[in-house]
């Protein structure tokens, strides 16, 4: 195959503008999302990998939030309105100031379509560099019903019929039109405007490039792709089936790159994930965006992570939580039925069981017991707590924050602390239960004068 020249430039239109109507859903169809990230985003990082050099993204007009979520992903992208819809090539004139620019390739991505990888994208490219003016990306279908079928003369590409169109001898065709294309870009704008509507839908029908190029001593070709890469997602059914292979994929390359996982159906990854190698994951973890867990460590069963990060042979669970901000250092632990959220666990720090830790460092070799909180809120701010390396703190203690607990220092079990403890030292906060009338009223009126007073007028 032809390779892309790294100077040949690239316009991705991604088609984003379709109501998704099967979705039932209040939210459009292109934000819902696989892995942890919307079907546009999937769609927007592949063609941003295979190499686009500018992105324009077809979106309806009454759907801000999906030219929204596609400059959240890709700053520099433009946004063409389709005010009406009339067929997906239809969809593509939308993006005209776009292709009038003059890019060498152009590709057409579905953002409806979110597993199609980058060297997919780029083995279109290559058929542009090698001279085709037409790269359609096909399949195999097990069932072709309601498919385009690619139809051959003399062992060239020579067209795309519709399903509705076929003839019943087209309709036994098992290669068929995933949707996606590529066209060059000197030649796409010509094509593409002279694309008809004489079909039974009445609509510009993207695949009819491949007969229009044709027509014109234009060479059309494909490049073929495994089904389950290029299934579209029209309903909640086939978004399920999305997630399992993107979770499939996964996993596969998580094993490849040498971690082990138990039982590798019941771990689901995000889109970003990255694991280490000789890590070792349990059953039934899950891994929410923004989590990277270092070489070594070992993630036990029913875990679930969100934004932390896990260093090199550090153990998590059974049962642990970690949110974003919490970040385990080497050798730490962090056990059953403990939560960890916007906090550093130092190297060999252990924080075993049934703990709650907040907005807070722990130092190097620190030892925190059962049933030990950190009151990181009180109901308008949030604070931060300080534990020293080496500190032991006894098991059933609220840490009240602000407060910071020296190094090497003891807290005696059952403990209320509330002030600074001092290195080496042992606190004991432990004292008669004192109830003050009207204090939780006054204290919330001041707390909200004081925040009106920030917002200001």
């Amino acid at each position: 195959m032809t390779e892309i020249q790294p100077d040949r430039s690239c316009l991705a239109i991604i088609l984003a503008a379709g109501e998704g109507t099967r979705m039932k859903s209040a939210r459009p169809k292109v934000l819902h999302a696989v892995a942890g990230r919307s079907l546009l985003g999937h769609a927007l990082a592949a063609v941003s990998e295979a190499g686009a050099s500018a992105v324009c993204v077809v979106v309806s007009p009454e759907r801000p939030e999906v030219g929204a979520e596609a400059l959240s992903h890709f700053p520099a992208a433009t946004l063409a309105y389709q005010h009406e819809r009339r067929g997906t090539a239809h969809a593509v004139l939308a993006a005209r100031e776009a292709l009038q620019a003059g890019y060498d390739d152009v590709i057409v991505a579905f953002a409806d379509t979110p597993l199609v990888r980058p060297e997919t994208f780029r083995a279109l490219r290559a058929e542009l560099a090698a001279g085709a003016a037409v790269a359609v990306l096909a399949f195999v279908a097990e069932d072709p019903t309601g498919y385009g079928r690619l139809v051959f003369a003399d062992g060239q590409l020579d067209a795309i019929v519709e399903h509705k169109d076929a003839t019943p001898e087209q309709r036994r065709i098992v290669l068929c039109n995933a949707g996606l294309m590529a066209l060059s870009g000197a030649d796409a704008l010509p094509i593409l405007e002279a694309i008809g509507d004489d079909n039974a839908q009445r609509e510009f029908y993207l695949p009819d490039a491949v007969e229009v190029a044709r027509s014109r001593g234009l060479k059309a070709t494909e490049t073929r792709a495994p089904a389950n890469e290029v299934m579209g997602v029209n309903d909640r059914i086939q978004l399920a089936a999305a997630e399992a292979e993107f979770q499939a994929r996964k996993r596969l390359a998580v094993m490849a790159e040498g971690a082990t996982l138990v039982a590798p159906e019941t771990v689901f990854f995000s889109f970003d994930t990255q694991i280490g190698r000789d890590v070792v994951i349990e059953p039934n973890c899950v891994f929410g965006p923004g989590v990277s867990v270092a070489d070594g460590a070992v993630i036990h069963a029913f875990s679930h992570l969100e934004g932390a990060e896990v260093g090199p042979s550090a153990s998590v669970g059974p049962y642990g939580r970690l949110r974003p901000g919490a970040k385990l250092a080497e050798k730490a632990r962090v056990g059953n039925f403990v939560e960890i959220k916007a906090s550093e666990i130092g190297a060999g720090a252990k924080v075993n069981h049934l703990t709650y830790i907040g907005d807070a460092s722990v130092g190097a070799g620190a030892n925190i017991g059962a049933g030990t909180i950190t009151c990181n809120y009180d109901g308008f701010n949030k604070a931060r707590t300080v534990i020293g390396a080496g500190a032991f703190v006894g098991s059933n203690s609220a840490l009240v924050a602000p407060v910071t607990i020296g190094d090497g220092a003891y807290v005696g079990s059952g403990s209320v602390i509330t002030q600074d403890v001092g290195a080496d030292a042992l606190a004991v906060g432990r004292a008669r239960q004192v109830e003050k009338a009207g204090w939780a009223s006054r204290f919330r009126a001041a707390a909200a004068a004081l925040k009106a007073r920030r917002a200001g007028p």
